[in-house]
């Protein structure tokens, strides 16, 4: 297969996913669409390495895994706590973390 499609779902994964952070308010789905970005990224790594046939592409897509796993526990714990502070979960309305 070509690298092109490879990258070309790629971008439009990595596209969705920045539409998504620009255009909603709620937390966890902002979580998501980053999640989407960073997938989009490692589409793209693992491309590369297939067409150049070596395994460091799929290596650093393993750390961009760890990297996003423990992204997520921050973020999901983060919003449970302003949760049961029965703060305003909508990122708009959100100022407790400014200081």
């Amino acid at each position: 297969m070509n690298i092109g499609w490879y990258l070309a779902v790629s971008a439009l994964v990595f596209c969705i996913g920045a539409a998504g952070v620009l255009t909603r308010r709620n937390p966890v789905v902002i979580l998501l669409c980053l999640e989407l970005m960073l997938n989009a990224g490692n589409l793209a790594l693992i491309g590369f390495a297939r067409m150049w046939g070596n395994s460091q592409g799929q290596v650093f897509a393993m750390i961009v895994m760890v990297v996003a796993a423990c992204e997520v526990t921050i973020g999901l714990g983060l919003i449970v706590a302003i949760y049961r502070r029965r703060l305003p979960i909508d990122v708009d309305e959100l100022r407790e973390l400014q200081g």
